[in-house]
């Protein structure tokens, strides 16, 4: 819970992101509670700033696509507006004391509005290289933000550096998250898994979005199996960088790094048909997680061996290139 002064305006604003975050984020809010209270306070506001975009491109169908652009302007005009020191709303104002607060840079908020704004317009994706685009957009800007939240004691060099391995841990959950949800954004008309991916595997699009009985066509677990090999590969990368945040810090990344890798656990455990059914981390496996991050024991970082920035090594097994 947050703590403020009783009645105070800026308590009201802090609840009314915690209860949206609470609403929605079970892995996050979990892990948002390793935060110190202010850093927790930040973190709520900027999943709520999200939050709130990612549902108004939700609604989208073939007849309400710029009925709802305009709404994503106006978002985007209350942004810039509270950045500049005139919020409106408790979300805003949230935003507006976060940025001041924590010197969080613009960039990744506004590019924030531009990834979710794909979903308005775009459907599907060709190549590994779009979707990674998109992933970076709506993901790995969220993993910028949080860097500036969370703290990097070595400096703002460094910070450049710890700011890639966030981007790389964002892309690696959207990724996640976009294998979860394979049978849900079918039923919105979207299909993120790259054509080209699934062609080599002798599936499309098509596959994806019409037939409910997809994931028992052959190729799909074996193409599945190369997309969670893709995602792990990124976490491997990612990871090393939480050694660059601040130690009040490190616990929280680290369960929300281990709580989304989990869920490709949770996806290979059902055989991998996340088109019928959306693969869950069960509650007992989420307060594990969040015990073993409480147990993380930060350690002085190797900059040197960080400096470089992530560097993902990912090779598919012969088996799925050959399918």
């Amino acid at each position: 819970m947050i703590l403020r002064a009783p009645d105070s305006p800026a308590l009201s604003d802090a609840r009314a992101c915690e209860q949206i975050t609470l609403a929605h984020a079970r892995t996050f809010s979990l892990a948002s509670r390793l935060l110190p209270a202010d850093k927790r306070r930040a973190a709520y506001a900027l999943y709520a700033f999200c939050r709130i975009a990612d549902d108004l491109v939700d609604q989208a169908d073939s007849g309400n696509a710029a009925a709802l652009s305009g709404q994503l302007d106006d978002y985007r005009a209350q942004l810039t507006s509270a950045l500049a020191g005139q919020p409106s709303g408790p979300v805003f104002r949230e935003i507006a004391w976060v940025a001041s607060t924590f010197g969080v840079s613009p960039a990744p908020l506004f590019e924030l509005l531009g990834g979710v704004g794909r979903d308005l317009v775009v459907t599907s994706y060709q190549t590994w290289s779009d979707l990674e685009r998109y992933c970076e957009g709506v993901a790995s800007s969220v993993g910028e933000m949080c860097t500036y939240v969370f703290g990097v004691p070595a400096g703002p060099v460094m910070r450049a550096s710890a700011i890639q391995y966030a981007r790389t841990l964002g892309t690696a959950m959207q990724l996640t998250n976009i294998l979860r949800d394979v049978g849900e954004d079918a039923q919105r008309g979207r299909c993120y898994l790259p054509a080209d991916d699934l062609a080599r595997f002798g599936l499309t699009v098509t596959h994806v979005l019409t037939d409910r009985q997809c994931a028992t066509r052959a190729g799909w677990k074996l193409m599945m199996q190369y997309e969670v090999s893709r995602a792990r590969a990124l976490y491997t990368a990612a990871v090393p960088g939480i050694a660059l945040l601040a130690p009040d810090a490190q616990r929280c990344a680290t369960a929300c790094a281990t709580g989304y890798a989990g869920i490709l656990s949770a996806i290979e455990a059902q055989n991998y048909d996340t088109i019928s059914s959306r693969a869950r981390v069960g509650k007992l496996a989420r307060f594990g997680i969040l015990w073993s991050a409480w147990r993380h024991r930060a350690e002085l970082p190797d900059l040197p061996a960080l400096r470089h920035g992530p560097r993902v090594e990912w090779e598919p097994a012969a088996q799925m290139m050959s399918a």
